[in-house]
């Protein structure tokens, strides 16, 4: 069972975890497969976003924040597949938890030259898919909306794309 913080210790209580992801991922129990909850979340030029929009696509939901270093070595692993895999059904979403608003993540995305959609994740999206241990957590989801694969920490490139491979077929 995922550990689960009352909303006003989140950030604290993600911080805190996060430091201690750099080296670590994915689970010490198997994952069970669950359907994904249904969301809306801005993006970066505050248009609503849907889970509805990925239906039939293979979602990558990544939850991270521009001050995490962990979060941070993992995004040019993500444009590739990007890049690699956008032909074969592949979305990557970010979903930012930073707290300093929509400019301070759209700097970031800019500087590093995100081009997979980025979206300000709250509260209710964390509670939505049962809380958060750390960040970086990605999940992936399948073409038919179900969440086959949970990471909570950064996982190396090769390995995250060997997993991600396998829904992709």
């Amino acid at each position: 069972m995922p550990i689960r913080f009352p909303p006003v210790r989140l950030s604290f209580a993600i911080i805190a975890a996060s430091l201690l992801a750099v080296r670590t991922w994915s689970a010490d129990k198997p994952f069970v497969p669950v359907p994904a909850p249904a969301w809306k979340l801005p993006d970066l030029a505050g248009r609503e976003v849907s889970s509805d929009e990925f239906k039939g696509k293979v979602l990558v939901l990544d939850f991270w924040a521009t001050w995490c270093a962990p979060c941070r070595t993992e995004i040019p692993g993500y444009l590739d597949l990007q890049r690699k895999y956008g032909k074969s059904g592949l979305v990557i979403v970010g979903v930012s938890l930073d707290q300093e608003g929509p400019d301070v993540v759209q700097r970031f995305v800019a500087s590093q030259k995100i081009t997979y959609p980025v979206v300000l994740g709250d509260d209710r999206m964390v509670e939505a898919f049962g809380g958060l241990a750390a960040i970086p957590t990605t999940f992936i989801i399948d073409r038919n909306g179900t969440i086959r694969f949970r990471k909570v920490g950064a996982m190396p490139a090769d390995k995250f794309e060997a997993v991600l491979k396998t829904f992709l077929e």
